[in-house]
């Protein structure tokens, strides 16, 4: 219904003594047919005033929530280029979890932080990260199984996360992998390779 060129999105971190900062602009990519979240790339491969653009909307709705903690802004860039809220998301967010390993202060770090009104981490990146969705197979259902997932393991710059669901079925998230890299290019073509290699599927 809306012609847009990418989805964007920023998580916005606010405390009770009214200190915010926001992590930088990040691009998701979706599955077609399930409509999830595949990727989600940081820094998003847009025009600096595209990034400011969406960074200043994303802060002018966590001022109207007045929220405490962690706000995610999912928008559209359209063709034209104008921005559109899509959805908001008061609470760590699939967008933020590149920051783990990239970010010099994780969304979850900055998230506890907020509540308790200490001060705000850095929300900067340290390295570019891209995050691949561990999704479960199509024909798959029952004990999960991580395929190939000892593979990943000895890669440069590649972390598994997996978030301990027993029970795999078709498109349930069940974990995620993080990839680092100096070079976004570079960290795009491994998260490829790591979505590729790795099948979350089941006994039969």
């Amino acid at each position: 219904m809306v012609p847009f060129k990418n989805e964007l999105a920023v998580i916005v971190c606010r405390n009770p003594s009214g200190e915010i900062r926001t992590y930088p602009v990040v691009e998701m990519e979706f599955h077609p047919e399930a409509n999830q979240v595949e990727y989600v790339i940081c820094p998003a491969r847009i025009d600096t005033a595209v990034a400011e653009k969406a960074r200043a909307i994303a802060l002018h709705v966590s001022e109207k929530f007045n929220h405490v903690g962690l706000l995610a802004v999912e928008m559209f860039q359209t063709e034209d280029d104008q921005i559109l809220i899509n959805e908001v998301a008061p609470r760590p967010h699939n967008s933020g979890h590149y920051s783990i390993e990239a970010s010099y202060t994780s969304q979850f770090e900055n998230h506890l932080r907020a509540i308790l009104d200490l001060p705000l981490g850095n929300t900067d990146s340290k390295v570019a990260g891209i995050m691949v969705n561990l999704v479960g197979a199509e024909g798959f259902s029952g004990n999960v199984i991580y395929e190939n997932i000892e593979k990943i393991l000895g890669w440069n710059g590649v972390t598994p996360h997996i978030y301990g669901k027993k029970q795999t079925r078709p498109f349930r998230k069940m974990g995620h992998v993080t990839i680092v890299n100096s070079d976004i290019k570079e960290a795009r073509r491994i998260a490829e390779e790591v979505k590729n290699t790795i099948r979350v599927i089941s006994l039969q």
